[in-house]
């Protein structure tokens, strides 16, 4: 007899599958509803399009050939998805599948540092309700999604000494973004000198350091028209150049001083480590070595955005924090202090807190008087038998900072704004039928960067002409906010053109055609 039984999928497996549907689902329903943003969406997808269409990848919302940005290589494999069918759809999918496929070598890493099977499933739980995994995953599209799980997977394979894995890891990572050169870099530092896997450390101190100097003093030049990165603009304070800034942040640290000792930087930590603080311990804070460039960079950026969950500064940060709590509950079991069966205790200082709850209601409370109310009982054991329960402690803290700092909530307060206009936005799109060059605003732009040129109103408010445009879009009734201004300007004088004719107006919605002579 032949055994007909399947193999159960693993229950990883099952959460990485349904946190892909619903990373997927949400921003494929933020970009329909047209609140997806050019910066960075747009400008990905029109050099992943030409690519595909074996075109030089110039991106024409920034003016530079892309690996002129930041040198990330992986839009090379990914056009080959555009191939099939160009779709910006593929980049959302991809981001989704990447986020999501963290949980399972976050749960890998976990079992191989020797926790139970239900403390791994929970801190797979804990991975996919980070706030910043999920509000980064709305926010467009970033290649550095893609390092996520080549980190971990990167740190496995060191404690696994498989080194081919880990090799092909540390490209990953480094083919999606040059800075995270500095991010393989610092983890080949903690490899060697605290996970002792020298082979592994040094690998990722060679490829790190030489990825580093390729990318910032060769390739980002050659495609940006001989100029420095254009991130390098965000620390100007610190000098002009990626070596000044390396230079002063040595020799003149008065610069950077008053930036880490502020209430900004409390602000920004408090963010970060708050979703898995009852899980760390300064014994096993050595991963966060490997964050530290990123770290630093997002605490010394005169953008705001880096110091946030919202945006994709955090990503490269944030599986070192999650190896660093593995490594302190792992630890905590090893110690036999009942760590996992009383986790309640440790987390509120020892203290059986529910029973002392209960007696305190019982002596101000009537039983007798409310005993039609089913939930007040002086039994408060299965309570506190929940909550001394590692497993459930991790997952219910992990979904309660997720309720307050991920940014679900925009579906209902921000996104669904615009869908008084949703139908005519749509049609407008739909009537742009040829690859020629297209003005939009900031949102717009998602939906028609499929071409050589597609820029925003912000490049025609600094004189540029409307002329070479095919098509010009607006959206007068729900303008992007920072050139709304310009917009009605815009509208105004294409209305006295005659060059351009109105194609499509409905709902303060128009669309523009130049006119064919």
């Amino acid at each position: 007899m032949i055994d007909l039984k399947q193999k159960k999928i693993h229950p990883a497996a099952w959460m990485v599958g349904v946190a892909t549907l619903i990373f997927f689902a949400t921003s494929s329903a933020r970009h329909a509803l047209f609140h997806s943003t050019a910066f960075d969406l747009a400008i990905f997808d029109q050099a992943i399009y030409l690519i595909s269409q074996n075109q030089t990848p110039f991106s024409s919302l920034m003016a530079i050939n892309i690996l002129g940005d930041h040198a990330a290589f992986i839009f090379y494999p990914l056009a080959l998805l555009y191939k099939i069918y160009p779709d910006v759809h593929w980049l959302l999918l991809v981001q989704a599948v990447s986020l999501a496929l963290g949980a399972w070598p976050s749960w890998s890493l976990a079992r191989q540092a020797g926790l139970s099977e239900s403390t791994s499933m929970a801190i797979a739980a804990v991975y996919l309700l980070y706030p910043a995994v999920f509000n980064v995953n709305l926010f467009d599209f970033h290649p550095e999604v893609i390092a996520v799980p080549a980190i971990l997977a990167a740190v496995l394979a060191a404690r696994l000494d498989k080194i081919l894995w880990f090799c092909a890891a540390i490209l990953l990572i480094l083919s999606c973004k040059a800075v995270l050169s500095l991010t393989v870099l610092m983890m080949g530092i903690w490899l060697f000198l605290f996970e002792k896997t020298r082979r592994c450390g040094l690998i990722a101190i060679f490829l790190g350091a030489a990825w580093f100097l390729i990318a910032t003093q060769t390739i980002v030049p050659y495609f940006n028209q001989g100029k420095q990165h254009a991130g390098v603009g965000r620390y100007h304070y610190l000098g002009n150049s990626v070596f000044e800034i390396g230079i002063n942040l040595i020799l003149k640290p008065h610069l950077i001083a008053g930036r880490l000792i502020s209430a900004d930087t409390l602000g920004y930590l408090t963010l970060l480590f708050l979703p898995v603080i009852w899980w760390l311990s300064p014994r096993h804070l050595s991963p966060l070595i490997s964050g530290l460039p990123m770290l630093l960079m997002n605490l010394l950026s005169d953008i705001e955005a880096q110091r946030d969950l919202i945006h994709q500064y955090s990503v490269p940060i944030f599986p070192f924090l999650l190896i660093a709590v593995i490594s302190t509950l792992a630890d905590r079991e090893k110690r036999g202090n009942n760590f996992g069966k009383n986790a309640g205790n440790y987390v509120w200082n020892h203290r059986n807190w529910i029973p002392r709850l209960g007696k305190q209601l019982s002596k101000r409370i009537s039983i007798k008087s409310i005993k039609h109310i089913w939930w007040i009982t002086p039994r408060w054991r299965w309570v506190n038998l929940w909550f001394s329960n590692l497993s459930n402690l991790l997952i219910l803290w992990s979904l309660l900072v997720f309720v307050i700092l991920a940014k679900y909530g925009y579906f209902w307060t921000v996104y669904l704004e615009s869908l008084d206009n949703w139908q005519a936005t749509r049609q407008a799109i739909n009537l742009v039928q040829t690859k020629g060059s297209v003005l939009a605003d900031n949102s717009l732009a998602t939906h028609l960067a499929h071409r050589s040129t597609i820029k925003l109103l912000h490049q025609v408010a600094n004189g540029q002409s409307l002329n070479e445009f095919e098509y010009i879009l607006l959206n007068l009734r729900h303008p992007w906010h920072d050139t709304a201004d310009t917009a009605v300007s815009v509208a105004a004088q294409l209305q006295k053109s005659s060059v351009f004719q109105i194609s499509y107006q409905q709902d303060d919605v128009l669309l523009f055609n130049k006119i064919i002579k």
